[in-house]
């Protein structure tokens, strides 16, 4: 996992901008032109993902499930069985917690919402994501924790073996499909919910999406989002990488 970590970080912005920026200071005697193009390649990709505006329109692309309206919520238990909430890594012993590792805002963004559609409709919950490295708690079980302690919502079953989407999918199958449970409503990302969705329907489930967190809307910033932004740069290395595992998905599962 480390290795395939490394690897990703640097075929992705903003590994991959700097390694062109890195490759134009290195090619700038030998092959200036060259040079120039990874210089304008790098340095253009860095600005273009540190753009709000840039990250409305990629994920307008990616968020092809639309929001499940609110007065649909309590019509969920006839649609479906349960609802499967994906693990969306964890924040690493912040003191403010006595060093207890907790969701990331991304996952509480996702329990939250979660919570809301579980008191609408009735339907149990399972929460789906394995170790950080190895290292327990899993993060099912500190999905599970947070719903129970900050939602008041009890987690029925625990998915604590996956990593990736698509063992999400497939582990999530292992525990509910010997329940005869097969229809499933899945919270994720909105721009997680395409690659999410065909995962889980691989896996043999009829899947009511469930997206959260939209990021394809006006950015309403100054200038109309053409100003770079920290957090852009972020949110364009999420998409990016969504992208990635749409193409890669497709070939190898």
């Amino acid at each position: 996992m480390p290795i395939r970590y490394f690897i990703k970080q640097w075929l992705l912005p903003p590994g991959v901008l700097f390694l062109l920026l890195l490759s134009a200071w290195w090619l700038r005697r030998r092959r200036p032109r060259l040079a120039a193009v990874c210089f304008v390649a790098g340095l253009g990709g860095l600005w273009m993902t540190s753009l709000p505006v840039a990250v409305q329109y990629l994920a307008r692309a990616l968020e092809t499930e639309p929001a499940l309206a609110g007065q649909d919520w309590a019509g969920l238990k006839q649609r479906a069985d349960a609802i499967v909430v994906l693990g969306a890594g964890r924040e690493r012993g912040d003191p403010a917690w006595a060093g207890v590792d907790q969701p990331t805002p991304t996952a509480l963004e996702r329990l939250r919402f979660a919570a809301r559609l579980a008191k609408a409709s009735g339907l149990p919950v399972l929460t789906s994501g394995g170790l950080h490295y190895g290292t327990p708690p899993s993060e099912a079980r500190l999905m599970a924790d947070s719903l129970h302690d900050d939602f008041g919502i009890e987690v029925k079953w625990l998915e604590q073996a996956s990593r990736t989407t698509w063992e999400n999918a497939q582990h999530s199958a292992s525990v509910l499909e010997p329940l005869g449970i097969r229809r499933v409503v899945v919270v994720t990302q909105a721009w997680h919910m395409q690659r999410s969705r065909w995962s889980f329907e691989q896996a043999g489930f009829e899947v009511v999406p469930a997206p959260v967190g939209f990021l394809g809307r006006d950015p309403a910033r100054p200038f109309a989002g053409w100003l770079p932004e920290s957090r852009a740069m972020w949110q364009s290395g999420q998409l990016l990488n969504e992208v990635a595992g749409l193409v890669g998905y497709r070939l190898f599962y």
